[in-house]
């Protein structure tokens, strides 16, 4: 059982919003670790639970139970990192595809945060919790490419900001079944869970959040077009869903691609290429680029012989 703070805090002003209210009063706590509080119902005013968002009025009683740290039940594993940077704020890596980024049911070995404690020891920030230290957004398993680590709360908030304002450049190539005609596109479309396979994503008419990709052709093939994608958004799965729903999915994918009798790729050929940011100490903009991995390098040699998808193996 984890020991619990329980705070009763008054109100004393009124419209103000409740997460920037209670990170002035709790000088401890940051922000993105009040506004996950609340969301996980350690807050409530008036016996009810609330959003971050809620304007409060002089007054109302906020409770807050602050659970105690716990110690990271996962095991720190010496496993090799490809660092495209590092210093005392930041890591930057380039994930491997197949590499899943925080343990979960299944996986508690081998995941990027096992590699992180193996590497950084205490040195991350726990600000999104004990399973995720440092872990600022993540890309999926099958997705290779750049990502940013936090090594304390301070880089965490800096960099959580530009995530949440959209100022993190974020480039991806891929490859995708099917020629784009264009040379380059906006695809502009919401995104919420798929209404019948609830583990899917699609593009909704109602109750999704705006996502917007922006892509551009680099190279077109017999049956597949190299491309690069910008995310203006961030959602779960934005590229892969968007490339299914314009009728071009990313080659390989297993949940939203085509399927291709005898063809047998790993994953979609999917990666995270560019990411720039305004450094969270230097305050300087920052750009890295994790180059293309083997396998999608040996896919790109074969289309530009002209083989068709069907014939990868």
């Amino acid at each position: 059982m984890m020991a619990m703070r329980e705070l009763e805090l008054l109100a004393d002003k009124s419209g103000v919003r409740l997460d920037s209210w209670l990170a002035q009063k709790l000088s401890d706590i940051s922000r993105t670790y009040v506004q996950k509080l609340i969301e996980d119902g350690f807050v409530t005013i008036g016996g009810k639970r609330v959003k971050a968002n809620t304007r409060l009025k002089e007054g109302d009683l906020v409770h807050v139970t602050v659970p105690e740290a716990r110690r990271l039940d996962v095991t720190p594993e010496e496993v090799e990192l490809d660092i495209l940077y590092e210093d005392g704020d930041i890591l930057v890596v380039n994930k491997p595809k197949g590499m899943v980024v925080h343990p979960a049911a299944g996986n508690y070995s081998g995941t990027l945060v096992n590699a992180l404690l193996g590497h950084c020891g205490d040195n991350l920030s726990d600000i999104n919790g004990v399973i995720r230290p440092g872990i600022v957004h993540r890309i999926d398993k099958d997705t290779s490419g750049a990502l940013v680590v936090a090594k304390n709360n301070r880089a965490h908030e800096s960099m959580s900001e530009q995530l949440k304002a959209h100022d993190i450049k974020r480039v991806y190539a891929a490859i995708v079944d099917g020629v784009i005609e264009e040379d380059s596109g906006k695809i502009d479309a919401p995104i919420g869970r798929h209404p019948v396979h609830r583990k899917r994503m699609a593009v909704v008419e109602k109750g999704g959040r705006r996502a917007v990709t922006c892509f551009k052709v680099l190279e077109r093939f017999r049956d597949a077009t190299y491309i690069e994608a910008t995310l203006e958004t961030g959602r779960t799965h934005q590229i892969r869903v968007h490339m299914a729903y314009i009728g071009r999915p990313v080659l390989g994918d297993p949940v939203y691609g085509r399927k291709r009798r005898g063809v047998n790729l790993p994953g979609q050929v999917l990666h995270a290429k560019i990411l720039g940011f305004l450094h969270p100490g230097r305050g300087e903009y920052v750009e890295f680029e994790a180059p293309l991995p083997e396998y999608f390098v040996k896919i790109l040699e074969e289309l530009r012989k002209g083989k068709s998808v069907n014939d990868l193996r």
